[in-house]
């Protein structure tokens, strides 16, 4: 039954009745176009097109776009309705132009404001739009031609848009009943006859047109439901521009269209078409174009969310939005060949404006010109395409992603072909305990659920909290968390399984006690990463987010979530030892950064006091005076070997090259001659000079050296 939708039919019924004569009080400037004026001259006078007049536009430029869009399945049939009904076309597709309805419409004429408005009345339009729907167009009697056996699945379902001036709501809803209780008669009819089709819906679309400046007698409604047969939907609008924004945006909701604005659009204005574009005669600018199409034109926007990518804005009228693509300067040729998933029919907006019908003369004389996306930065991306076939003019989608005849990619690459480190593993395991498998009849689930609900409901616990990337968490990449990761997920536990979590959560206790590494990500961060007490508690933090979101199922769940949360609220001295080693690993990380630069210092300061003890020695041990009169020489340390020089206690550690060459010098030195006489002779560090005056003088020798006479 849904061989035909709502769309292949739509019935226009115009309102000819005197009352449509009323200007729309919109003036329109006629004066414009002249360029100059002499002194004088008396300029023109605004006009106001009537309400007729603007209806008629507005429902013609509707046509337009559906034929542009739509040349073949989307059929239209106009009705005139005043003291009778006037159709001015048939469904037959000779029939489907806008040269033919504006044809009729000139022979019609425009309404007759001193006809009586007691004998017109829109009833008459709108009980005939019924009966036409009920007619079987071509490629209905097509189908159920050829489908003879279930020519019932051809449905027959179609669209009336009345413009009208309605008195009142209640007018309003007796035009709803009147088209309630024509349907329910015509099928009637249609069912006993092969001409005539049932109709099994039908959409009603009243348009309540009124002058500017004036109160509105009626009040918009949105889609209604009047019967299983009818919906019905009001529109209240101003003439004029209003109107023709409002049809802009119906047509583009019947028949699933989308607006695309070309931007950047280089042209040369023409000289004297009017005094604005003679200001710029001697340069170029750029211009805009609005575009409708069908709306898989924009497919691939939608399924990667790129709307905004694509420059999406919203027009003036705030009511429906247009994507925008960029002129792309180096044009292409018919002759190359693109790889297209799409291309569909385009119709501007506004057909009759000079930069409109500029593109669509390029296009047609058989160029071809590129759409890329607007981006603030990066490589552009060519993404459509403006070409002409046969006289028609398609907006063709360029593949901008991966060809779908390459290999598929690989679940490790991501956008762009990055390889990030997707819990692939991991994900393996999570498809294999979902999987689903047949289940029989004679099997009963005690809660009463069906298969399908608990296997949604196995599959919504199971990722309720599961993070794709492997940086991302910490606990899944724990051995030791398996135990109650694999749990925790389970619709009940058991007493063991509670005792199996809990188990698991004092093991992770102990581990933080020894203070044993944990697996956490450095990707994306400098130096060595958090400290140890940060990854626990970011480990901590998590562990406590996973059982937190099933916390809720059983008692049993809540008691582990109480445990996890009794073993991080730590006595206050264990927090107090927690800071001072985290003050220690902060002076220990200080004193590495310093360490080298300190070590050289102190390495040269205690080599040259060394050198300069060494040097002071060598010098006192010259100074000896050949006189009785010489004091006593001080006492000295005998000179040490190798292994007996030893630094100070600062100049421990790592010993410079400076200092290890003057050790060597200084042994070296100490080998060259013989130790001084008296101090390997003396006794208790004292030797007695001058002992041969002692013999030849008869002088004695006093303890401290000194001889007196």
């Amino acid at each position: 039954m849904k061989m035909f939708s709502v769309a292949h039919k739509t019935v226009f019924v115009v309102d000819h009745c005197p009352y449509m004569a009323e200007s729309s009080r919109q003036q329109v400037e006629c004066d414009v176009l002249t360029k100059s004026r002499g002194h004088g001259v008396i300029p023109l006078a605004p006009v106001s097109k009537s309400l007729w007049t603007c209806a008629v536009e507005c429902s013609m430029e509707y046509c337009r776009i559906l034929y542009d869009i739509y040349p073949k399945d989307k059929l239209i049939n106009y009705i005139v309705s005043d003291s009778e009904f006037h159709i001015l076309n048939s469904w037959r597709q000779e029939d489907q132009s806008t040269h033919e309805l504006m044809s009729a419409l000139a022979a019609v004429g425009p309404p007759n404001p001193r006809e009586d408005p007691e004998c017109c009345s829109i009833l008459h339009g709108l009980v005939s739009a019924v009966e036409s729907l009920c007619k079987i167009t071509e490629l209905q009697h097509e189908r159920r031609t050829s489908l003879m056996d279930t020519a019932e699945r051809v449905a027959n379902r179609g669209r009336i848009i009345c413009l009208t001036n309605a008195k009142s709501d209640t007018h309003v809803r007796m035009l709803e009943d009147c088209i309630q209780e024509t349907i329910l008669e015509q099928n009637k009819l249609a069912a006993g006859s092969d001409r005539l089709m049932a109709i099994q819906q039908c959409d009603l679309v009243l348009i309540h047109i009124h002058p500017q400046g004036e109160d509105a007698l009626v009040s918009d409604r949105p889609k209604k439901e009047i019967s299983p047969l009818l919906t019905s939907e009001v529109h209240s609008v101003r003439a004029g521009r209003h109107l023709a924004t409002k049809l802009n945006i119906l047509v583009q909701q019947h028949f699933d269209l989308a607006s695309t604005t070309i931007t950047n659009i280089p042209m040369k204005p023409t000289l004297n078409v009017c005094d604005q574009e003679e200001q710029h005669a001697n340069t170029s600018a750029n211009y805009d174009v609005e575009l409708l199409h069908h709306r898989d034109a924009h497919l691939e926007f939608f399924k990667s969310g790129d709307l905004h990518m694509a420059g999406t804005s919203t027009r003036e009228n705030g009511l429906k939005e247009t994507i925008t693509l960029k002129w792309c300067t180096p044009r292409t040729n018919s002759i190359e060949l693109h790889y297209c998933t799409g291309a569909y029919r385009i119709s501007p907006t506004d057909v009759n404006s000079r930069p409109s019908s500029c593109l669509t003369n390029f296009l047609l004389n058989g160029r071809s010109v590129l759409l890329e996306q607007p981006r603030k930065s990066g490589s552009k991306v060519i993404s459509h395409m403006l070409s002409s076939h046969g006289g028609e003019i398609f907006l063709h989608v360029l593949n901008s992603n991966r060809s779908t005849l390459e290999d598929p990619p690989s679940i490790s690459e991501g956008c762009g072909g990055r390889v990030t480190d997707y819990r692939i593993t991991d994900f393996g395991e999570f498809m294999r305990e979902n999987r689903l498998t047949p289940v029989s009849e004679s099997s009963h689930d005690p809660s009463g659920k069906l298969p399908v609900e608990r296997a949604k409901a196995q599959l919504e616990r199971y990722t309720r909290y599961w993070p794709m990337i492997i940086s991302q968490t910490t606990i899944f990449n724990m051995q030791a968390v398996v135990p109650l990761a694999n749990l925790i997920v389970k619709e009940t536990l058991s007493e063991e399984d509670v005792l199996t979590c809990q188990k698991t959560v004092y093991n992770l206790v102990d581990m933080e006690r020894k203070n044993d590494p944990l697996p956490i990500s450095t990707v994306g961060s400098r130096g060595k990463g958090p400290k140890r007490d940060e990854q626990y508690r970011i480990m901590w933090n998590e562990l406590e987010t996973l059982v937190k979101t099933h916390a809720g199922a059983t008692d049993r769940h809540q008691r582990v979530l109480d445990c996890i949360i009794a073993c991080r609220s730590k006595p206050p001295e264990e927090e107090e030892k927690k800071k001072r080693g985290r003050k220690r690993e902060e002076r220990e990380d200080k004193t590495e950064k310093n360490g080298s630069k300190d070590t050289e210092d102190k390495s040269w300061q205690d080599t040259e006091r060394l050198k300069g003890l060494l040097d002071k020695e060598d010098q006192e041990s010259e100074v000896i005076k050949d006189s009785p009169d010489s004091p006593e020489p001080a006492i000295k340390k005998p000179r040490l070997s190798t292994e007996d020089v030893q630094l100070p206690e600062r100049a421990k550690g790592p010993v410079s090259l400076l200092a290890m060459w003057t050790n060597r010098i200084t042994v070296a030195n100490s080998r060259k001659h013989q130790e001084f006489v008296g101090r390997v002779s003396s006794v208790n560090n004292k030797f007695e000079l001058y002992q041969q005056l002692k013999e030849e003088n008869g002088m004695e020798v006093h303890e401290n050296g000194k001889a007196s006479r």
